[in-house]
């Protein structure tokens, strides 16, 4: 079979080498099956072993030994050793000598035009630098550059997105320069301006502008819908109330018993009447109707949520740039929210009615939308010490229906990402199935600002036309605050009730607001393993913790007293039952291993 093949003899020798790495379970036998396949089905023959490195899997060091392999060969048999070529054929190939014909030449590979993506750094370098006049010979220093680069750009030309990195948007130009498609010139200071293919990579970004002014016209026509708003699809549901129903808040009273919330509600509720004009002077009555255009919506920024301890006014300041005027506030519950803040004209009438209630931020009216913010490192942390599910007991209680959870990306180690990965998919999927919260990702801290600019943006077209009842503070019970509110939505679909910020943060105290029930559900939440329903089932069945001590107290035995919670509630639906192990667990919390 070998003496089929154009060169028998190397073919003979790649064999032999080939067998000998099979035989001792080397590596290289892989390298020379490969070299044995190219060499049996080459129909050329060389006349020197150095050709065949145009051959797939034949490369200089293998050549070379073939070399000195027919070298021993030709001096044991008495034949002379051939030339070797001053070229290779692999060599000669890209060459076009004479008689060559120039249409099977190889032809060169066109290099693609590099385009920068819309919206980051380079795009709006690019954009900024054709604004000057190709046939002039002006260039842009790095301040005049940013200034005029900034607004076509998502990210910031001066900090970075993430504190622990130096990257702003102003490093893209490295890539530019290296592109050669941005030239410098001046010293000490440095000037830039395009070079020939950085004004083609300009013409081609005009090109997607162009391109993108319809898409934008199409994507504000249809924007200007109120019932579809895009990319926040958790205000659908407060728009839909305009014009329907509203069911009941899907939201469980942890401040009373749940079988019997309903009845309690009714009982104990006030009743609420209609009022004309302007704000409702009675005295008696429990809302204050605020028409539309009666107050302005504001963004309320926790004080807490800072860049970094160095820049703390970062978010507001970026948020001024994007047209919101945001308020700082010392928040009890969540990080972002929105108030209707009353107009003056009308603050000292709203304030003479709702007399119980003088401090200071009274005319700043609490809307049904927060935002819990989490960086992701953040995120693990509160997982692991528990404030993750405190933290989403607490915004299940404080009345707001639509609650979004923010999850910011941030840099972590490949060790922690892997050990919490899967963690930080599970809370995040629990809080959208089980809680009921919309979760909304993003990126970079800058992507978040520009997300909450949208929903202000959008709140204010929302309530142009919307009137706001505020629950009277001296009528506010905390025990019966959710019952209430769910009353007063259900019997005014058309209009938005809230509660003053000073009625709101008393209410979301952790200490003040805290009734027996809450520090029990919290007491049973410390338990790993223990989530917000299973505690609520155990408080179902025990309704205070006295009740749970006496009934382990009635157990015979330590095994009955350990499976006494899982037996109770072995026929719960599963994300509300108790293995046996964890209700052990409990026992063991509550009553001591030893009864």
């Amino acid at each position: 079979m070998d003496d089929e093949c154009a060169n028998p003899l190397l073919l003979q020798w790649l064999k032999e080498w080939m067998d000998e790495a099979q035989e001792r379970n080397s590596k290289g036998y892989t390298v020379y099956k490969k070299a044995y396949s190219s060499m049996k089905a080459c129909p050329t023959t060389f006349e020197h072993p150095s050709q065949a490195q145009q051959l797939n899997g034949l490369g200089p060091k293998l050549c070379d030994r073939l070399t000195d392999k027919l070298k021993k060969y030709n001096a044991e048999h008495g034949l002379p050793m051939p030339e070797k070529a001053q070229k290779t054929q692999k060599e000669k190939r890209p060459a076009l000598g004479p008689g060559v014909d120039p249409d099977r030449a190889p032809k060169k590979r066109k290099t693609q035009l590099y385009i920068p993506k819309q919206r980051s750094g380079a795009y709006a370098l690019i954009l900024a630098l054709a604004t000057l006049n190709p046939e002039s010979n002006l260039a842009l220093s790095k301040a005049e550059l940013i200034e005029l680069a900034q607004p076509h750009c998502d990210s910031s030309f001066s900090v970075g997105s993430d504190t622990t990195k130096h990257y702003t948007a102003w490093s893209s130009m490295k890539t530019l320069e290296n592109k050669e498609l941005v030239c410098t010139k001046g010293h000490p200071t440095k000037r830039y301006y395009l070079s020939d293919e950085g004004w083609e990579v300009a013409l081609a970004c005009r090109k997607i502008i162009e391109g993108d002014d319809i898409t934008d016209k199409q994507h504000k026509k249809y924007s200007a819908k109120p019932a579809k708003p895009p990319e926040e699809p958790f205000l659908t549901k407060q728009q839909t109330m305009a014009t329907s129903r509203v069911d009941a808040l899907d939201i469980i009273d942890l401040s009373s018993e749940p079988e019997h919330t309903e009845s309690v509600s009714k009982g104990r509720i006030h009743r609420v009447f209609s009022y004309s004009g302007v704000i409702s002077l009675p005295s008696d009555e429990d809302t204050i109707t605020l028409p539309s255009g009666s107050f302005d919506i504001r963004l309320v920024l926790d004080t807490r949520e800072v860049r970094s301890k160095t820049d703390r006014d970062y978010i507001s300041e970026e948020l001024k740039k994007q047209g919101v005027q945001s308020i700082s506030r010392a928040l009890p519950l969540g990080d972002i929210l929105w108030v209707a803040k009353v107009k003056d004209e009308f603050a000292g009438q709203l304030q003479a009615v709702n007399r119980d209630d003088e401090d200071e931020h009274s005319t700043e009216i609490v809307l049904d939308y927060i935002v819990e913010r989490k960086r992701l490192d953040d995120l693990i942390s509160s997982i692991k010490d528990g404030r993750f599910h405190e933290q989403k007991f607490r915004l299940r209680k404080s009345g707001v229906q639509n609650v979004t959870y923010l999850v910011e990306a941030f840099s972590i180690s490949a060790e922690r990402g892997e050990t919490y990965g899967q963690s930080v998919e599970t809370a995040i999927t629990s809080t959208q199935v089980i809680n009921d919260i919309f979760v909304k990702s993003t990126k970079t801290l800058d992507e978040t600002i520009r997300y909450l600019a949208r929903m202000t943006r959008t709140l204010q077209d929302l309530y142009k036309t919307k009137e706001i009842r505020i629950v009277r503070s001296n009528r506010i019970v905390a025990e019966t605050y959710l019952g209430m509110m769910d009353q007063l939505r259900q019997k005014h679909v058309h209009s938005t009730i809230g509660v003053t910020l000073p009625a709101f943060e008393a209410l979301c105290d952790k200490s003040q607001a805290m009734t027996l029930r809450d520090v029990y559900l919290k007491m049973l939440l410390c338990i790993r393993g223990i989530t917000a329903d299973r505690a609520i089932e155990i408080q179902k069945l025990w309704p205070t913790p006295i009740a749970l001590i006496e009934a382990y107290e009635a157990c015979c035995t330590n095994k009955a007293r350990d499976s006494m919670i899982s037996d109770r509630l072995s026929t719960s639906i599963p994300r509300k039952r108790i293995a046996k192990g964890l209700s052990a667990k409990v026992a063991a919390t509550w009553y001591g291993e030893d009864g």
